[in-house]
């Protein structure tokens, strides 16, 4: 079993613990991974539609996602998860005016 630790990110720099998760399998899915956390934070009975928006913003580039050192650039794609990885979800922040 293995400890994924999760750190959200700005493109300012600006960097926050946000927990971790025990995970059992060796590799899983970025989808998984992306919702199993949203259900260890949603409050209850929101999962399955904050789930969605989480899915929603990752498709238009909301955030970006970064196991270890490595983008992950679909949610089928399936990652590492060895002990002590970190994954980084990278919010992006749109120039003013767009």
């Amino acid at each position: 079993m293995a400890m994924v630790t999760f750190v959200d990110e700005t493109t300012s720099g600006a960097r926050t613990e946000a927990g971790g998760l025990s995970v059992a399998e060796e590799r899983l899915a970025l989808r998984e991974l992306i919702r199993r956390r949203v259900e260890q934070e949603a409050a209850p009975g929101t999962a399955g539609h904050e789930f969605a928006r989480a899915v929603e913003a990752f498709g238009r580039n909301g955030f970006l996602v970064l196991v270890g050192d490595r983008q992950v650039e679909e949610l089928d794609d399936e990652v590492e998860l060895g002990p002590g990885v970190e994954v980084t979800f990278l919010k992006l922040v749109p120039l003013v005016g767009g």
